[in-house]
């Protein structure tokens, strides 16, 4: 509540620094009234996902916790997050329902190795509230998962640009990584469909081969992929990437305020960026256009700086940019501005922070006197409002900032119809962190031994804790540079305020870097924030929302007779067999009808019946269609997978070998026996007038899929889900903007996408994926683009069916089955005890000793936990994150050594 409060006084006692004397369009107090009722209207939701170690591998068990976070606590917050998971082709490989309870939840999620292969997958975290709002606020961040039992063909793949082509140089070992020498190849690059470059090759001594590859159609290369086959006894298939082929950069100025203003001295940022997303290592200097250096520049690591200029009228500035490769390139600053004001940071000094609206001399006669608006937001909070007039070219600003929460200020400079002139974001260095100890009975211990720890939060605000969780890893087996991570201090308090990837975010907060606080002011000034429009604000428009907090799972519709008109006090009854539900409900005089506060887990069979009802044969059941965000395509932050993951994750993936050495895959073994006939498309007459398929998938693939529409997912080649139309496309002509959906058939027969589910998985014999329908015999007659044809197996003939029990086979309009989407699964992490001698004589191979998502504090603040080592020597890492219940959050690192 303090910090609402702290909002509306801050406003209350600053907003006269001076007196325009032009009366402005919207008078301050309607401007700042209206503006401060979004911010407390309209809460800001941020979702943070700790995880148990930062990779992984197939057939781990995949775990972590959810945090959320909210500014305002007069409303029910979200009690519902979602986590998604999705591989580099953007492709969604599945959705978890997460549970939050006191603002948070835990989940995992079983790597399986028939589904899951190696490859870096980026998981996205959000709430139903949070889709009322721009994407790019969204958690997001990339996991890599390598593979040590399905993956044959090893692989280290490294571009070089060459003129108009790119060398791949690669380097093939085989599954025991032996080197694969003098062995042929073959290789395309395509633009995740079509073929735009091909060749082939030979290994080396060393199992290394060159491939040129063409770029003239470097547009290609996004979401493009290389793919190599390689011959040794068995064809061996690797696909790569070319997201990284080509070495282009892009460097941006960004002058303080927005603005190079002649005459005024002022700070320019820049960034200097590959085609990932990478920061680039950049020095240089800026020349007018007499070739006169008048400033230079170099990064601070990032590829990010900031150097100060005075820019004089009429001029105009290049700036001379060097790369750490030698290449150089020559970029444009924007151009010099005659009639600006910008705002501008001057300093933090003690409890204040100083700002300044300057312009030049010559626009200060034109302005002399007119109103300003200046406004200040942190975390959705108004926590400054003036409005301002100049007196002079440049007007100081002095902003208090003891009892201010952590986070980006975003400072706005307007005008009083809301027209934005000028920003400037300020990051308000961490004050109210949460203190957490850590603690060990011992300071090195030995394999298999019982490690005793304390954790202690001292917190001056509020010593209970809402939730922590603790995650112990063996780092000699999982090595990770702790700067890359989004810890949950970098996740809260920077990362989920700015648009765009955010390279190595824990870098801002590690003091080790001396040049941290200079490195995060650089970022304020080169990345996006726009979690609003002011100038709808200031104008009393607020945004349109589609979704309320969602509290927990419900199923809703509408109930019409079958004229279209609306029933009325209808009953309905609801039943999940799995999960023992049975209820009832009535809808209201427009027929509308809700189950709320459903619990159970997984994707079960749901049954919704309104046949209690007096005219239950006239009555159709109308389900509400459940929304979810579409995929952004070419998300920046694959900026942070690995390349090299075979490479990059050496040492995991050795000891994932050793831990699953028992669950290699057997290839298939050649057996004497009568081939039974398989069923094709072709049996049936719908689709004879079809080619061959371009795939067909096994009903063995299938084994341990629950939810049909769920697998299909990911294991339809070259089709993409859409899960804003919940339809299904052929992948190029989606990615070319075409919506016509693929028609599925059932033995022959057309289905819709609802149906998929009501087939049993078991009873699936395969399924063949048309891709072209070049006669046009399927696509004449649905207007579709694609055909998907699943075949079940055939059934020994049966006695005829009665009628009733033919009628009772229909589809009932008042009777609706379906498979909503469920809570996952909750598991208890396991940690093995080994108390006596005998318990430790077998092998440990664990690379997460411990992970607690559950952490209950006493009364003082602490807590005890016990759990016992790994056979991994040498150093381990424990990890602690956590919030309270003001929101403020903490993240604690310690090491111990294990000999």
């Amino acid at each position: 509540m303090n910090r609402i409060l702290f909002s509306i006084i801050t406003f209350f006692t600053l907003f006269s620094i001076a007196h325009a004397q032009e009366k402005p369009a919207i008078p301050v107090n309607t401007a700042v009234e209206n503006v401060q009722k979004f911010f407390t209207v309209y809460p800001v939701e941020k979702i943070h996902l700790h995880f148990d170690k930062p990779y992984y591998a197939v057939g781990d068990t995949l775990w972590f916790k959810t945090y959320l976070n909210t500014n305002l606590f007069n409303y029910d917050p979200s009690k519902v997050a979602y986590v998604e998971i999705l591989n580099s082709k953007d492709s969604l490989m599945q959705t978890l329902r997460i549970p939050l309870a006191q603002g948070a939840g835990k989940g995992q999620l079983v790597l399986d190795p028939q589904f899951w292969s190696q490859d870096n997958y980026r998981f996205r975290a959000y709430t139903k509230w949070m889709m009322n709002f721009d994407m790019g606020y969204f958690f997001n961040k990339v996991v890599t998962i390598g593979d040590a039992i399905n993956k044959k063909l090893g692989t280290d793949i490294t571009f070089e640009p060459d003129g108009n082509k790119t060398k791949a140089v690669m380097q093939f070992r085989n599954r025991n990584g032996e080197l694969l020498s003098r062995k042929k190849l073959s290789w395309e690059a395509n633009d995740g469909w079509d073929p735009f470059d091909k060749g082939k090759g030979e290994t080396d001594a060393l199992g290394r081969v060159t491939l040129n590859l063409s770029t003239k159609e470097k547009e290609k290369f996004k979401n493009g992929r290389l793919v190599v086959k390689l011959e040794d006894g068995e064809t061996l298939v690797g696909q790569y990437p070319l997201r990284n082929a080509i070495w282009e950069t892009d460097v941006q100025f960004f002058p303080e305020g927005g603005d190079l203003i002649a005459g005024i001295a002022k700070k320019v940022a820049f960034k200097a960026v590959s085609s990932t997303g990478v920061g680039l290592r950049v020095k240089g200097k800026v020349i007018d256009s007499k070739k006169q250096e008048v400033a230079s520049f170099e990064d601070l690591g990032l590829g990010m700086g900031a150097f100060s200029m005075v820019p004089v009228a009429g001029e105009t500035y290049k700036a001379q940019v060097t790369f750490e490769n030698g290449q150089q390139q020559t970029v444009d600053l924007p151009a010099v501005a005659d009639e600006k004001v910008n705002i501008v940071y001057v300093k933090q000094e003690g409890d204040f922070m100083n700002l300044g609206i300057v312009t030049n001399d010559s626009y200060f006669q034109k302005i002399q006197n007119k109103p300003f608006y200046v406004f200040g937001q942190l975390n959705g909070h108004l926590i400054y409002a003036a409005q301002a007039s100049m007196k002079s070219a440049a007007v100081s600003i002095r902003i208090p900032i003891k009892e201010l929460p952590n986070g980006i200020v975003q400072l706005s400079l307007l005008t009083p119809d809301g027209q934005p002139l000028s920003e400037r974001l300020v990051f308000v260095q961490p004050q109210k962190l949460i203190d957490i100890q850590v603690a060990t009975d011992k300071d090195a211990y030995s394999r298999k031994d019982l490690v005793k720890m304390k954790l202690k939060v001292n917190n001056p605000i509020d010593s209970s804790i809402s939730n922590l969780s603790v995650a112990v890893i063996d780092e000699s087996k999982v090595p990770y540079n702790d700067d890359n991570d989004r810890t949950i201090v970098s996740s809260m308090l920077l990362t989920s305020d700015l648009k765009g990837y955010v390279e190595k975010p824990n870098y801002y907060f590690n003091p080790k870097h001396e040049n941290r606080l200079e490195a995060l002011d650089a970022l304020m000034m080169t990345q996006g924030y726009r979690r609003f429009d002011y100038k709808e604000l200031v104008q009393g428009k607020l945004p349109a929302l589609r979704f309320m907090p969602e509290l927990g799972i419900s199923l809703s519709g509408v109930l019409r007779q079958n004229t279209g008109r609306p029933q009325a006090n209808g009953g309905l009854f609801l039943t999940i067999p799995g999960a023992a539900i049975k209820k009832d409900t009535y809808t209201d005089k427009n027929g509308v009808f809700k189950f709320e506060n459903l619990v159970f887990t997984d994707s079960l069979k749901a049954t919704i019946n309104a046949r209690g009802n007096d005219n239950f044969r006239s009555l159709v059941i109308n389900m509400d269609q459940t929304f979810y965000p579409e995929i952004d395509q070419n998300s920046p932050y694959f900026g942070s997978a690995v390349q090299n993951i075979d490479q990059g994750l050496a040492a995991y993936l050795d000891n994932s070998k050793k831990e699953f050495r028992t669950s290699i895959l057997i290839d298939e073994v050649v057996v004497t026996a009568t081939v039974e006939k398989k069923q094709t498309s072709k049996d049936f007459s719908a689709l004879s007038g079809l080619s061959m398929p371009e795939h067909r998938i096994e009903g063995s693939r299938l084994a341990g899929c629950n939810v049909l529409s769920m697998c299909l997912n990911t294991l339809l080649t070259g089709i993409t889900y859409d899960v804003n139309t919940q339809k299904y496309y052929i992948t190029r002509n989606y990615n070319q903007g075409s919506r016509v959906p693929v028609q599925f058939f059932l033995n022959g027969m057309p289905i819709d996408e609802p149906a998929l589910n009501a087939i049993n998985v078991p009873e699936i014999e395969g399924i063949e994926i048309f891709l072209r329908d070049d006669l046009g015999t399927v696509r004449n007659v649905y207007q579709n683009d694609g055909v998907v044809s699943i075949i079940t197996k055939k059934e020994k003939k049966q006695p005829r069916m009665t009628a009733a029990q033919i009628e009772a086979m229909l589809p009932k309009s008042n009777v609706v089955d379906l498979y909503p989407l469920g809570y996952v699964k909750e598991k208890k992490f396991y940690v093995p005890k080994y108390a006596t001698p005998d318990s430790k004589n077998i092998n440990d191979y664990r690379t997460t000793i411990y992970w607690n998502p559950d952490i209950q504090l006493n009364k003082n603040g602490e807590i005890d936990l016990e759990y016992y080592n790994a056979d991994g020597q040498g150093k381990y890492k424990v990890v602690v994150e956590g919030n309270d219940v003001q929101g403020n959050v903490g993240r604690q690192v310690f090491y111990y050594q294990v000999k």
